[in-house]
């Protein structure tokens, strides 16, 4: 148990690729755990094997209206709330930009008072998208980036921008304890083959043998972080007991281009797929890096699975929700997966 505390914890966006990654190490630390999801984006499957787990509960609501009132029960007061609830990827919060924006503000809210009314550690998961389209590089947390406040992609964008300074007033008011994390492109099992990112999008057209599309020429750069690495970063963050530190950036530093993403994935395949370049869409960023020092400094937490162990894990994982397509058949044969595996575990569960 981390720290020697019990945790009572609260995932909001539990459902969800990384949350339901989450919940897992929770649960194997011993931890009692509530997911709380509307399930816009997140998938049931996702928590299907939690279904007999005496320390596991659902509650299936949206964050933008009131809580239930069963979260605020003496029997559920919790220790850590985790908000992990919105869409991540652009077709999905592109779709609905007015639930996207009141998701990060009034949800963000209605947590927020949650933390300060049971006494919660806090933790918001903001996004390198607050950076925009960067003229810094890497993005240390010090810059305060470079974003189209009225473009497709604001809804979001500025919505987790508001997201960190209402989390951050609660915390000058000494109204909750507060940790951000600034997550940068993370990939791994459970991602959603529509979620339209860029991994599960190449990975997904090369398995099915359809043509490849790439935005723009492929020379944008993007850091990808497996997501065992991803959930260690949002553990240690926070556990952690120094002062206010501000937000925190959470990725791999290893920057490749898409082109290379392309490449890598059609060798691990052996996908023949032709590459279609389609226009770049609005406010895309053009490189795309964290600057890690503050994590590697104040939690000791760098990534450790390499892009190509990472890859194979997703690969194998989409390969499997795939199986229904005989043509696929080969390359789960091949990854030595027929099942749906979960990727590496890089995290002890007595960590």
């Amino acid at each position: 148990m981390r720290n020697g505390k019990a945790k009572r914890a609260l995932i909001a966006g539990g459902a969800g690729f990384i949350g339901s990654n989450l919940i897992d190490v929770l649960l194997a630390e011993g931890a009692e755990v509530v997911c709380l999801d509307s399930f816009q984006t997140g998938r049931r499957s996702n928590l299907a094997h939690l279904e007999r787990e005496p320390r596991f509960d659902l509650v299936e609501a949206d964050i933008i209206d009131a809580l239930p009132p069963t979260l605020a029960a003496p029997r559920r007061r919790f220790t850590h709330i985790y908000n992990l609830a919105c869409a991540a990827s652009p077709p999905h919060y592109q779709a609905d930009p007015e639930h996207t924006m009141m998701t990060n503000v009034l949800g963000t809210r209605h947590l927020l008072r949650l933390a300060e009314a049971q006494g919660a550690r806090f933790l918001l998961t903001s996004t390198s998208e607050v950076y925009g389209d960067p003229e810094v590089h890497p993005q240390p947390e010090s810059y305060r980036g470079e974003v189209n406040c009225t473009g497709p992609r604001a809804c979001y964008d500025e919505g987790k921008r508001a997201a960190e300074a209402l989390s951050f007033d609660f915390a000058r008011l000494h109204r909750a304890e507060v940790r951000v994390a600034r997550i940068f492109n993370t990939y791994g099992p459970r991602m959603r083959a529509d979620d339209g990112r860029v991994v599960s999008n190449v990975v997904c057209q090369a398995l099915s043998g359809d043509d490849i599309t790439i935005y723009g020429d492929g020379s944008q750069t993007r850091s990808f972080c497996f997501v065992d690495d991803m959930v260690d970063g949002l553990l240690r963050l926070m556990d952690y007991d120094g002062p206010q530190p501000g937000p925190v950036n959470l990725g791999n530093p290893v920057e490749l281009t898409v082109s290379d993403l392309v490449e890598r994935v059609m060798k691990l395949t052996g996908a023949d797929s032709r590459v279609v370049n389609r226009p770049l869409p609005v406010d895309d960023p053009r490189r795309r890096r964290p600057d890690i020092s503050r994590a590697k400094e104040l939690l000791g937490w760098a990534p450790t699975v390499d892009l190509q162990q990472g890859l194979e894990a997703t690969v194998a994982w989409f390969a499997a929700e795939l199986e229904d397509d005989a043509s696929l058949a080969p390359v789960a044969l091949a990854l030595g997966r027929t099942d749906r595996p979960d990727g590496p575990r890089t995290i002890a569960a007595a960590e």
